[in-house]
């Protein structure tokens, strides 16, 4: 495998930039689980972490999860063990039992098979192959399902996936494109998804026709335009979470109970309402049973000017929130 072609240099110099970051994404003498599900980025991805493993002393195990959509799962999966076993690679592999009924089931389904492979060969580290165009696709896909600024900027570098190990996305500075030229001068059999050109899937639709049309119309550069954005949101909701944060921090402003949970209305009331809304949302984050979500929010922030006694409508679950001042409390039924 020649490292002076072009595209190989480049992305070569793009993830060691990342890994030189103050981010210290990927540690040296760490093992690393690489999720691959035999397209043109996770390949991609594994080829240059496989030039880099001796460097870092990196234990590299490669990961795929078979969802059972396609009648060539099985084929696939196969397609990348032998990939695995021609790069002397340990690799690991996951079917679902039941087909997963949607993208978002089949999303949990795969990190969660991801998190315990992880822990099965003591990974630390998950590392996908996201790269600039599917940040770009999920900023637009959050934007048109009306997303705050934490949607925007979902996408990125690393996250928590459970206690002990953190999922990192080290190609987010690379292209699809750049990721296929990669493959083509390397000569590295890219498993064809045929699901991924069907049109019946949104961000399909997003790749193949809005985002080319934006582009064409619009601005040539949008991918990079739009990333930069999601960096700069990244910053700003990182921020703002740890502000209100703070706002826990201090016994006079909440009260923490299974029955009777509190925060205090006139301290809240002093906060900007950028960080009401975040105090609001990580407090009943606790004790909703769903994701917390705008109107929550709103129907909670509703109680800052109500008058003593006045009660909300019932979150999910049956649980309401009253004003009994100075506090907000919510009521929690039994189980």
């Amino acid at each position: 495998m020649s490292f002076g072609k072009p595209f190989t240099k480049k992305l070569r110099a793009e993830l060691n930039a990342v890994l030189r970051s103050p981010h210290n994404l990927l540690p040296a003498n760490t093992s690393l689980l690489v999720a691959v599900s035999g397209g043109q980025d996770s390949l991609c991805l594994a080829s240059l972490l496989r030039m880099q493993q001796v460097k870092f002393n990196w234990r590299l195990t490669i990961a795929h999860c078979d969802h059972q959509w396609r009648d060539d799962s099985i084929a696939n999966a196969e397609h990348v063990r032998q990939i695995a076993s021609n790069w002397d690679l340990n690799f690991c592999l996951r079917k679902a039992e039941i087909a997963p009924k949607s993208e978002a089931m089949a999303r949990e389904w795969r990190y969660a098979m991801l998190g315990e492979m992880a822990d099965i060969y003591n990974c630390e580290y998950v590392v996908t192959g996201h790269t600039r165009s599917d940040r770009v696709e999920t900023l637009l896909y959050n934007l048109m399902r009306g997303s705050g600024a934490d949607g925007l900027a979902s996408l990125n570098w690393q996250r928590s996936l459970t206690d002990k190990i953190k999922l990192v996305r080290p190609l987010l500075n690379v292209s699809r494109r750049d990721t296929a030229e990669f493959c083509r001068e390397n000569q590295i059999s890219i498993w064809e998804d045929s699901t991924n050109q069907n049109l019946d899937y949104r961000r399909n639709r997003l790749r193949l026709e809005t985002i080319p049309y934006l582009q064409a119309n619009f601005n040539p550069q949008l991918e990079v335009a739009i990333a930069q954005t999601s960096e700069l949101l990244h910053g700003d909701v990182m921020y703002l979470e740890s502000q209100a944060r703070k706002f826990f921090e201090d016994e006079i402003s909440v009260f923490w109970s299974d029955r009777s949970p509190r925060l205090h209305r006139q301290l809240l009331l002093e906060q900007p309402l950028a960080l009401q809304r975040r105090i609001v949302r990580q407090f009943l984050g606790c004790y909703l049973m769903h994701q917390v979500n705008f109107e929550d929010i709103e129907r909670f922030l509703a109680l800052f000017t109500a008058q003593n006694r006045s009660q909300s409508a019932p979150f999910k679950g049956n649980i309401t929130a009253y004003v009994e001042h100075p506090w907000i409390i919510l009521n929690i039924p039994e189980a």
